[in-house]
């Protein structure tokens, strides 16, 4: 089982939230996760986000792959990536 963090899209139309989970690879993208890692809101200036640094370095040592844009997201935080 190959893990990513990635994002999952909650909202309504127009007004996307996302919370960072750890999910298998081959599940839908709003699907079933592994953990939460975290939350994403693109609407507000600057965007909000709350990370589990810690929850998220276990995952990454454990082989879990981030996406680019969580990637991205982590490297904002000052979270290795």
């Amino acid at each position: 089982m190959a893990v990513k963090i990635r994002l999952a899209r909650h909202g309504a139309k127009k007004r996307p939230f996302y919370r960072i989970v750890a999910a298998d690879s081959e599940s839908p993208r709003d699907g079933k996760f592994l953990e939460t890692l975290g939350t994403y809101n693109p609407l507000n200036t600057p965007a909000d986000i709350t990370l589990k640094t810690d929850r998220v370095q276990y995952w990454i040592t454990q082989g879990a792959t981030p996406s680019d844009t969580v990637k991205s997201i982590l490297k904002k935080q000052g979270a290795a990536a």
